[in-house]
């Protein structure tokens, strides 16, 4: 599956694709952010994550600008099987030189509209608390607050962090209203 946006192309991630990955990914501070990316994060992991099979229900894509193929970051949805069984978790990172460009509520709108499409209806994502930009993102999302923190596993931290938790119903109408715009 593949998203063309306003400046990022939105495609499926490819073993190949473990170099962007990892000169993205290899920064304790794009780690840190994360639950399941382990630090320090080596080309082995990078390799790893660009195999993972994916279901067609829970796509991941490697974000990329659409004028040069540049790699931005990855986003995806997966399962939260612990919490919330009734609905897909929204993930993303983006590499620190395309940190506060809107890269990440740009592509997560398009990630927003796939899930719509795959019929998902609710998605809930979640950040550390020391990560507040993260929220932001959230917030242009049509995220709201759930009012819990919960504590979270980092594995790049090495230990729980707090985090604060979202969600969002998916409209129906939600297509519509951003082609619209």
């Amino acid at each position: 599956m593949f998203h063309r946006s306003i400046r990022l192309l939105l495609r499926p991630i490819w073993p190949e694709d473990w170099q962007g990955i990892f000169g993205g990914i290899a920064d304790e501070g794009v780690v840190r952010n994360l639950a399941r990316a382990p630090w320090p994060y080596n080309e082995e992991d990078a390799r790893a994550f660009a195999a993972r099979a994916i279901a067609p229900t829970e796509p991941r894509f490697l974000i990329t600008r659409a004028a040069d193929g540049v790699v931005v970051g990855c986003i995806g949805l997966d399962i939260d099987d612990e919490e919330y069984a009734d609905a897909i978790e929204l993930g993303y990172w983006i590499a620190r030189p395309f940190w506060g460009q809107g890269f990440a509520t740009e592509a997560g709108h398009a990630v927003l509209e796939i899930a719509q499409s795959l019929g998902h209806q609710r998605v809930v994502a979640s950040h550390f608390l020391d990560n507040p930009a993260s929220g932001k993102v959230l917030r242009k999302l049509g995220f709201e607050p759930t009012g819990r923190i919960v504590s979270r596993h980092s594995c790049g931290r090495g230990e729980e962090a707090p985090t604060a938790e979202y969600e969002r119903t998916l409209e129906s109408d939600m297509l519509t209203e951003r082609r619209a715009a």
